[in-house]
């Protein structure tokens, strides 16, 4: 069986793994670790009984520590003990699916200890993106993208990677493909969590709106893959039925296809190089009425143009470009700005600031920091 460790537990992709584990005898949970939801922590414990957990907010970790006095699970709190499960857990794989920033050091803990990644966290790679592939390379770690377009590019390419020619990577558009600047000004929270396709968390759903999440997986891309930002082709694919595809240098262009539901790549991560039952639908392929495939509006979506300037760029712009991204979606969750004032506070950000080509891991950090804070001051 493999052991594995998962970051971010109570999160969508979270208890969508633990849904894939549960309907196979593959796999035991070693590790667990979640932000404050210790209602849903506490039964996946009870289900899982893992050796180790892990609560970033101290409060909840304590009270969490009473709850589960009866199991035989550690209760580790804070930061520091999300860091330390993912340093001691002896996970054979350990899937990152923290949201935001706060997944680079615990992913890097992971790769020391070893263990194959299984990458849910696109923040990892948009900023740290050079020193996680060299931590990786050091420890001979494999990262496997869960990520449904980047798992549809990581099978598409297989042993063809010195053949790649375009990366065509498919975005479903979110609940506005189609509206103009002028119809977005109104839209609200609700609004914007009504994805049409995906069940996700809060943040990723309102990045897919703004397109945000788009630009992000360019800047993974280019990571993941070797790719320039002129060799990433973005397409509107409203049925989220092809995952992305990926031309070669004979012009064959090799497609991913399935149901829209996480468990599929999540699974694939799991059970790689092998392929295993998951706890979905199959693909129907004579219901499908029609597959299109649409270029962005940039100018609308200003957001995801933003992501490609930032890939250009390098060094810590993607860094400021996440940062920045994640501090606006807070403060639009929160009733503070409104919906395109996200794309204005991310430009403001990136404009002022001065990149620094090859940050350390200590630069990205008081990267983070100045962007967030540069948000909360607009």
């Amino acid at each position: 069986m493999k052991k594995i460790c998962i970051l971010g537990s109570t999160g969508s992709i979270g208890k969508q793994t633990l849904e894939v584990i549960a309907a196979s005898n593959l796999y035991e949970v070693v590790a667990v670790a979640a932000g404050k939801n210790i209602a849903l922590l506490e039964a996946q414990i009870r289900q899982f009984s893992p050796r180790l957990a892990a609560v970033y907010n101290e409060a909840a970790a304590k009270t969490l520590r009473e709850n589960i006095r009866d199991t035989g699970t550690k209760v580790l709190a804070g930061p520091e003990g999300i860091r330390e499960v993912a340093a001691t857990s002896g996970a054979d794989i350990t899937v990152t699916a923290m949201v935001g920033s706060a997944g680079i050091l615990p992913t890097l803990d992971a790769i020391a200890a070893g263990s194959t990644i299984a990458l849910a966290n696109k923040e990892t790679m948009v900023c740290a993106g050079d020193i996680v592939r060299a931590a990786a390379k050091e420890k001979g770690v494999q990262i496997i993208p869960v990520d449904s377009e980047h798992s549809a590019i990581f099978q598409c390419i297989g042993t063809w990677r010195r053949a790649l020619k375009r990366i065509w990577l498919t975005a479903s558009g979110g609940p506005f493909a189609g509206k103009t600047r002028d119809e977005l000004a109104g839209v609200t929270v609700a609004d914007a969590l009504k994805h049409p396709n995906w069940s996700m968390g809060a943040k990723i759903t309102i990045d897919s709106a703004t397109m945000m999440n788009k630009g992000l997986e360019v800047i993974e891309a280019v990571q993941l893959f070797g790719v320039t930002p002129e060799e990433i082709q973005v397409v509107v694919h409203r049925q989220s039925i092809v995952h992305s595809m990926v031309e070669f240098a004979d012009h064959s262009v090799i497609a991913q296809l399935g149901v829209p539901d996480m468990r599929v790549p999540i699974g694939y991560a799991l059970s790689y190089p092998d392929r295993k039952e998951t706890p979905t639908e199959g693909l129907s392929m004579e219901k499908l009425a029609s597959l299109t495939f649409e270029r962005p509006d940039m100018e609308t979506f200003g957001c995801l143009r933003l992501g490609f300037a930032a890939a250009k760029c390098g060094g810590t712009m993607p860094t400021v470009y996440s940062s920045a991204g994640e501090a606006a979606v807070e403060r639009f969750l929160v009733g503070k700005c409104s919906f395109l004032e996200i794309e204005n506070l991310v430009e403001s950000a990136m404009q002022n600031h001065k990149t620094v080509i090859k940050p350390d891991l200590t630069c990205i950090i008081e990267t983070d920091r100045w962007a967030r804070a540069h948000v909360a001051a607009l």
